[in-house]
């Protein structure tokens, strides 16, 4: 099976600058599809070592919103992993309705690994191809698209990368002693994966098989199965891609005595800490493409060196609704790799969730050492929204602000990096934001009732926005107040922070 594949095949340089920008708008356009039809995506890549699977997944997330997906890594189980059926850690996983997970790797590594190394033998093998399968069919019967691409390569080019990579220092740290005796039993790799391959290649999950010597034809390969496996998906269910928005949300959903209330803000003359930014501030489009590609560059090379230095970091970003939030934690991410940070939006508390300490749902997403969390909202909902709203009680959010000092102080006592960003822009520049989402159809599912009504109680807001600046704004964690009624310029103001608190943390 593989190797009939003709690893030869490659695409025109001049064919694919013209083909990829159109996949990476179809697929940015299914994202937002998939999030109003309520689909789960799995997307998985299994194959060789050095194979690309890190830069297919680099590739395909690069134009989605940052805050619609997970990537997962999997590695040898740990110690409580051991304790549960093997499929048990990729069950907590799965994507919510309308989300999309992508894995480096799966529940595919028993198959391969443990029958290449005789832990598994052929009746394990067939017993766990049963199990996936079954498994599979599940997550398949009750909607998930599930898309599973095999990254091909020859032991002669496995060979070849694997040495360039050694002599990259972002590289090299990835591969040890176990991987180069890997790469030394490909035969029996390939005899693990045909065998994989066949048991579990069904109707409902078929594999991919992807000719990965060519970087410019995998990409181009991997980015049309993913478009015609989710297009085709939607189709079925009867949701296009007009499912993308104004079939959620129309501007005749929203209360027209709300939005007249919200169309006129008189501000408080009461002075708060945010009177200090300059709204003013402006970058022209030229140099903010230069600050901005130098500085995602930079945040890169810091992302692995947190790795390699096990250095874990926390970014929060609050902000008045259509500050920027999305587009500026997009293009914080863009240059990264994806599978050393993870995007967190916080919507209001589960059933579950409310049961418990309202910290306790922060407490399990905080990252792992060497990785990075960005929580699209945060822990300071208490001390924000709860307060305004009334969701918590005078009691509760007074004493917030101490357990939110003190929360981010453990945090930091262990060495986590923790920045904290609130966008600013005035309500007039608001006001013009809502206005062009009501006027795009792509963006209006972006503008509900419930903004015009926050934005009624603008005063309300900013009285909570100023106390909580001024009451949580530490010297181990403090904040940032990022001038985001242009938002080019607050786009580079937050790369630059992160970028110079990191280096300062690491003293680089």
């Amino acid at each position: 099976m593989l190797e009939v594949l003709d690893l030869d095949l490659k695409i025109g340089k001049e064919e694919y600058q013209e083909a990829i920008p159109r996949l990476r708008e179809e697929l940015r356009d299914l994202q937002h599809a998939v999030r109003a039809a309520g689909v789960p995506v799995v997307v998985l890549f299994e194959g060789w070592n050095a194979a690309g699977k890190g830069d297919a997944i680099n590739a395909l997330v690069r134009p989605l919103d940052p805050r619609g997906f997970e990537v997962h890594t999997t590695q040898a189980p740990t110690v409580e992993e051991q304790f549960h059926p093997f499929l048990w850690r990729f069950s907590t996983l799965l994507p919510a309705k309308g989300k999309l997970v992508f894995w480096d790797r799966s529940w595919y590594r028993q198959m391969l690994e443990e029958r290449v190394d005789g832990r598994l033998d052929r009746g394990g093998a067939l017993a766990a191809g049963g199990e996936i399968r079954e498994f599979e069919r599940q997550l398949t019967d009750d909607g998930v698209a599930l898309i599973k691409s095999w990254l091909h390569i020859s032991r002669k080019e496995q060979e070849r990368r694997l040495a360039s990579m050694q002599s990259d220092r972002f590289e090299r740290w990835r591969w040890t002693q176990p991987d180069w005796k890997k790469e030394r039993a490909y035969k029996k790799y390939l005899e693990a994966a045909e065998e994989m391959l066949a048991l579990t290649s069904t109707v409902n999950a078929p594999w991919k098989l992807v000719e990965a010597h060519s970087r410019r034809y995998r990409r181009v390969k991997i980015f049309e199965h993913l478009i015609g496996v989710l297009k085709g998906h939607l189709s079925r269910r009867g949701n296009g891609l007009k499912a993308m928005g104004p079939s959620t949300q129309t501007v005749e959903d929203i209360d027209e005595g709300i939005r007249s209330r919200g169309l006129r803000i008189e501000v408080d003359p009461q002075p708060s800490v945010l009177d200090r930014s300059d709204l003013s501030k402006r970058l022209d489009r030229e140099d903010y493409e230069k600050q901005l590609s130098r500085l995602q560059q930079r945040l890169r090379d810091l992302e692995f060196e947190c790795y390699g230095r096990r250095v874990a970091s926390v970014v929060v970003y609050e902000g008045w609704d259509a500050a920027g939030k999305g587009g500026n934690i997009k293009r914080l991410t863009q240059e990264l790799d994806p599978r050393g940070y993870q995007v967190v939006p916080i919507t209001a508390p589960t059933l579950e969730e409310k049961t418990r300490h309202y910290l306790w749902r922060f407490w399990r997403q905080l990252p792992k050492a060497g990785h990075m969390t960005i929580f699209d909202r945060s822990w300071y909902g208490r001390v924000l929204v709860e307060r305004v709203e009334g969701f918590a009680c005078q009691e509760e959010w007074r004493r917030a602000y101490q357990e939110i000092n003190e929360f981010e102080r453990h945090l930091t006592a262990e060495g986590v990096v923790c920045v904290k960003f609130w966008l600013h822009l005035s309500p007039e520049e608001q006001l013009r934001r809502f206005q062009a989402r009501e006027r795009t159809p792509h963006k209006r599912f972006k503008l509900t009732s419930e903004d015009w009504r926050n934005r009624t109680r603008w005063n309300d807001y900013r009285r909570a926005v100023t106390e909580m600046i001024e009451r949580t704004s530490t010297p181990y964690a403090p904040w940032t107040v990022v001038e985001a009624e242009d938002k080019l310029w607050a786009r580079v103001k937050t790369l630059s922070t992160l970028v110079s608190t990191l280096e300062k943390h690491l003293g680089v």
